[in-house]
């Protein structure tokens, strides 16, 4: 305990001052069910969080030793001399995903194979043995400035399973990772994100590392306090799944009943660091029955990470088996529109460019997605609600304001009432959540003739929901939401894509 009580103290030191107060919560023995719903109602993101919620699309390049030796976990024992692009271009690379929209690109700096992509002093199992500029070259600074110069956010991934490295299964390996991150940390200017994976094999001694994640995790405060630590780290989880699907029902606020609640600081999300989250792949980590039984909770949003090809590393016969922008259409509806943001794999080529195929899928796909949200179907409306307030920020375009109701209600009914009768099959809706995350339930109908047709029953709505549907023409759209506290509901819309098929639905 005193020993997890100066990691604590050590945690806290470098979180900053402005860490949000209301990111986690301790519930305390007999609070009652009403207690523990207002505080989960109120939990919120911290600055970082809310930054990586608002990208909504980031891109993960797998690019590496796997890419010429035609792998997806390589051995730790290919020949440096095998890594040799041709051509090239990392502002090539981040073009093509800030013309496609996203917001942020995150680089392999080192997988499985330990093999590194920047010159590090820690092996020789790196780009400077390379005959690639002479061994002279360092792919992560050129993915560093091409960030830099075309304004996108930018991370890194470093495997902390290392298959080359000698002193791998042994406590030297720890400080020959930190040695490693605190050389990506210092080297490439601002880093927003960096993503650790689970993975955990043998190295070339047969042994297992242990890994020391709390350490890593306080360098990455103390060196890059603002980036977002992912998937085995406290700001960002998994979603569970590389299929590009979320859940239904995702809630960002999740339990935390295997912390030791004497050691958890209720002004940030430091008690996540000593102990994982228990379980995050089940169909249900938020809802009102689970939080019932909860030690604590903190805010813990879902990262969907897909690939744009069968293999997270490029190969020559995938060419013509890349997701059609119809399917990526779809991923954005089951990632971003379920209350996630979507990590999208776009792996470069043997020559170091983002080959054609993914290219041309890419626009398109962007072309989709400017054509369906350019007009807001509901822009005009005249809206209405008993017991609301604010009505006009539901269609201001801005996520930082929102609609909520009078007094201490929880419901809403909210009409939309169009000039004329509109065709529409998509519906988008957002909560505020720099207030927290509340809806627990929604119901959108439409008016035809004098009785109310409901064509979506969900249950959370977060950052953002997006559902299509077989079309439907009307003047009349009804809202209700019931919610954990007041409801704040910042944008509303429908829209009209060609790209859903008649029958719609995801």
């Amino acid at each position: 305990m005193i020993k997890q009580l100066l990691i604590l103290t050590a945690l806290i030191s470098v979180a900053g001052a402005n860490a949000q107060k209301q990111n986690y919560v301790s519930i305390k023995t007999g609070e009652t069910e009403k207690q523990i719903i207002q505080q989960a109602a109120n939990i919120v993101p911290t600055p970082r969080q809310l930054r990586w919620q608002q990208l909504e699309l980031t891109a993960f390049f797998h690019f590496g030793m796997n890419t010429f030796t035609g792998r997806e976990w390589g051995d730790g024992k290919e020949n440096p001399t095998l890594f040799n692009p041709t051509a090239l271009d990392a502002v090539q690379w981040v073009k093509t995903m800030k013309d496609a929209g996203f917001k942020q690109v995150i680089i392999t700096a080192k997988h499985h194979d330990g093999f590194c992509l920047w010159p590090t002093s820690t092996t020789e199992h790196s780009v400077k043995n390379s005959p690639w500029k002479n061994g002279k070259g360092d792919v992560v600074r050129e993915v560093a400035e091409a960030c830099k110069k075309l304004n996108m956010g930018f991370g890194v991934y470093l495997s902390p399973w290392d298959r080359n490295s000698p002193v791998y299964g042994s406590d030297a390996y720890n400080d020959f990772f930190v040695r490693q991150l605190t050389e990506l940390l210092t080297q490439y200017g601002r880093v927003d994100e960096v993503w650790f994976d689970g993975a955990n094999g043998e190295g070339p001694n047969g042994k297992k590392q242990v890994y020391d994640f709390n350490r890593w995790y306080q360098l990455i405060r103390k060196l890059q306090p603002q980036a977002v630590i992912a998937i085995m780290g406290p700001d960002v989880r998994w979603v569970g799944t590389e299929t590009g699907k979320g859940r239904r029902m995702e809630w960002s606020v999740v339990t935390t009943n295997n912390l030791d609640q004497q050691a958890v600081a209720a002004n940030s999300q430091q008690g996540m660091l000593f102990k994982p989250i228990s379980d995050l792949k089940g169909d249900d980590l938020g809802s009102r029955e689970k939080i019932l039984n909860a030690k604590g909770l903190v805010w813990y949003p879902a990262e969907t990470d897909v690939s744009i090809r069968p293999g997270w590393f490029y190969h020559t016969d995938q060419d013509q088996k890349v997701k059609t922008p119809e399917q990526l259409m779809n991923i954005y509806f089951t990632s971003v529109g379920m209350n996630s943001v979507l990590l999208l794999n776009v792996p470069p080529d043997k020559r170091g460019r983002v080959s054609d195929a993914d290219v041309k899928t890419l626009q398109e796909w962007a072309r989709m997605r400017k054509e369906l949200f350019k007009t807001n179907l509901l822009k005009g409306a005249a809206i209405t609600c008993k017991n609301g307030t604010n009505m006009p920020a539901l269609l201001d375009g801005n996520n930082a304001t929102h609609f909520t109701t009078k007094g201490a209600d929880t419901a809403a009914t909210i009409i939309f009432k169009l000039k004329q009768p509109k065709t529409f099959n998509v519906f988008s809706v957002q909560e505020n959540i720099r207030v927290g995350q509340r809806v627990e339930q929604f119901t959108v109908s439409y008016k035809d003739g004098a009785e109310w047709k409901p064509f979506i029953q969900e249950t959370t709505i977060g950052y953002k929901r997006l559902l299509h549907f077989a079309p439907i023409t009307a003047s009349e759209i009804r809202l209700e939401v019931k919610s954990r506290l007041n409801p704040a509901i910042a944008e509303a819309g429908l829209y009209f894509s060609s790209a859903f098929p008649e029958k719609g639905g995801n």
